[in-house]
C-alpha cells in the first residue's frame, strides 16, 4: 500500500507520539509498504530525506512559543498539495490535527483521498496550567475538546489508543465511525533479561539498593516532581533513575537540590532506543505519576520486561496497571500515598515478582504484530472503499449521461426532409 503518515510532532523531538509515528513509519515500510511521512523541520528550509526505507519530508517551520521542541511549518498548502498528488497515496494517517493535519485534511478532501486521525492529545497537554486554572480550566477544556472532536467529525474513520481516549471524544461529541487501537508493543525487543553491568556503570547507578525507574518528557503534566516527593517520604533505602529530557528538567532538578536527594535520585538524560530495553531490565520497579496519558509507551515497555508499576490513577493509566494485581494506582498528585506503596514493593521482593509476572499477561495483549496487522486490515478496507465509491460515481455519472442522451432524443423535433414533401402537388383551391 501506499501510506502517508502526517504529524507535527517526529524525531528529533523526544516524546510519545514522535515515538508512535516514527515506529508506525518504519514497521510498516519493512513490511513492504511504501511510506510517506509528513513532519515539520527543524529549521527554515524543506528537507527530504530517506530514513530507514521511509520518505520523510519536512516542510519549513518556526518553534512554538509556549511549548519548547514543538515546531509550527509556515503553512505549506501549495507544496503539500503538489506532494500529495505526486506520491497518491491509499491512505492518510494524521497523528496530530493542528497545522499539518489541518491541512492534509483539507487538501485531502478535494482529492477524494480518504483520512484516519488518531488522537493522542488531551487538554493538559497543551496547557496544565489553563487546564487546572479554577475560573479558565473548564472553558479552555470545553473549546479544545470542541476543535478536537470538529477536526475528527471531518474524518473517514477515528482512532484513539485505548477506549479511555475515545470515550472522551464520545462524551463530547464524537460521530464519526471509530475504534480503539493500542499503540502497540515490540514484545521482541522488551523482555525480560539479565541485568547489563556496564550500562549501571556507565550511569554510576548503585548495585546495593533496589533501583526504581520512570521514563517520561520531563514537562509539568507527567508530575516527575510527586516522584521526588515520594522519595522523600519513603521509609526504604532505594534509589530513583529519571529518564528522559524536557522543558522541566531545570526545575526537577533543583528540587532534587532542595530536598537534598543527590545521592538517592539520578537524572540519566535522554536514551538511545538500543538501551531501553537494557535500561529497564536493570530496574525493580517501574513509577509514573504522570496526570496525562491516554496510554503510555513506557508504562507499557515497563510491563514487558516484567516490571511491576506504581502509577498516578489518572485517564487510560488503569487500563494497564490493575490495582493490586499488577501494581498500584495512587490518588493522582498524592505524593505519600505514591511513597507508600513503593515502599510496599521494595520490602516485598517476592509481590514485587508476581505482580511482574501480571505485566506480562496483561501487556501480551498490545503484541505490536496483532496491532499492525490490526492497521493495515483498516487501511485496506479504507482504500477499498473509498475505490468503490468512486467507481460508483463514475457509474452514476455514466448511466445519467446516457439517460440524458435518451431523453433529448425522444424529446427533440423531428427533422423533415426535403424528399417527403409532395411539392409536385398543386395547392388545393380555395373555391
Amino acid at each position: 500500500m501506499r501510506i502517508m503518515i502526517v504529524t507535527d510532532q517526529y524525531p528529533p523531538m523526544v516524546g510519545g507520539v514522535p515515538t508512535v509515528t516514527q515506529g508506525l513509519a518504519v514497521d510498516f515500510a519493512n513490511r513492504g509498504n511504501q511510506v510517506w511521512v509528513v513532519a515539520p523541520s527543524s529549521g527554515q528550509r524543506d528537507v527530504h530525506r530517506l530514513e530507514q526505507k521511509v520518505h520523510v519530508y519536512r516542510f519549513s517551520s518556526f518553534e512554538w512559543p509556549t511549548y519548547e521542541d514543538l515546531r509550527i511549518p509556515f503553512l505549506p498548502i501549495l507544496p503539500f498539495r503538489r506532494l500529495l498528488k505526486k506520491i497518491d497515496p491509499d491512505i492518510i494517517h494524521i497523528h496530530s490535527p493542528i497545522v499539518l493535519g489541518n491541512i492534509a485534511q483539507i487538501v485531502a478532501g478535494s482529492l477524494r483521498k480518504p483520512v484516519i486521525v488518531t488522537n493522542h492529545y488531551l487538554p493538559i497537554n497543551l496547557s496544565r496550567s489553563l487546564s487546572s486554572d479554577p475560573l479558565f480550566g473548564k472553558p479552555f477544556i470545553t473549546v479544545t475538546y470542541s476543535y478536537l472532536v470538529h477536526f475528527c467529525n471531518r474524518c473517514e474513520y477515528v482512532t484513539a489508543p485505548t477506549m479511555t481516549a475515545l470515550n472522551l471524544l464520545y462524551e463530547h461529541g464524537l460521530r464519526a465511525p471509530a475504534q480503539a487501537i493500542s499503540n502497540g508493543i515490540d514484545l521482541k525487543k522488551f523482555s525480560p533479561g539479565d541485568r547489563d553491568i556496564r550500562l549501571q556503570q556507565h550511569f554510576h547507578l548503585p548495585q546495593d539498593r533496589p533501583l526504581i525507574l520512570s521514563v517520561n518528557r520531563l514537562s509539568q503534566e507527567k508530575r516527575i516532581d510527586v516522584l521526588i516527593d515520594a522519595v522523600a517520604k519513603m521509609t526504604q533505602d532505594v534509589h530513583i533513575a529519571i529518564a528522559s529530557t524536557g522543558p522541566a528538567e531545570a526545575e526537577l532538578r533543583a528540587k532534587v537540590e532542595q530536598l537534598n536527594l543527590m545521592d538517592r535520585v539520578s537524572f540519566l538524560g535522554f536514551i538511545p532506543d538500543k538501551d531501553l530495553a537494557s535500561l529497564y531490565r536493570l530496574a525493580d520497579i517501574f513509577a509514573i505519576p504522570s496526570e496525562a496519558e491516554l496510554q503510555s509507551l513506557a508504562t507499557m515497555e515497563a510491563m514487558a520486561c516484567g516490571l511491576p508499576v506504581v502509577s498516578a490513577d489518572a485517564y487510560a493509566l488503569p487500563e494497564l496497571v490493575h490495582h493490586e494485581l499488577n501494581g498500584f494506582l495512587f490518588q493522582r498528585g498524592d505524593s505519600e500515598e505514591m511513597a507508600q506503596y513503593l515502599d510496599v514493593l521494595v520490602i516485598h521482593k517476592e509481590l514485587r515478582r508476581q505482580m511482574g509476572s501480571k505485566s506480562l499477561e496483561i501487556i501480551a495483549r498490545h503484541n505490536r504484530i496483532q496491532v499492525l496487522d490490526q492497521w493495515e486490515a483498516l487501511y485496506l478496507r479504507l482504500s477499498n472503499e473509498f475505490v468503490e465509491a468512486k467507481e460508483r460515481r463514475l457509474r452514476r455519472h455514466r448511466e445519467r449521461k446516457i439517460a440524458s442522451r435518451a431523453r433529448y432524443r425522444k424529446t427533440r423535433p423531428r427533422m423533415v426532409r426535403t424528399s417527403d414533401l409532395a411539392i409536385d402537388q398543386p395547392f388545393a383551391s380555395e373555391e
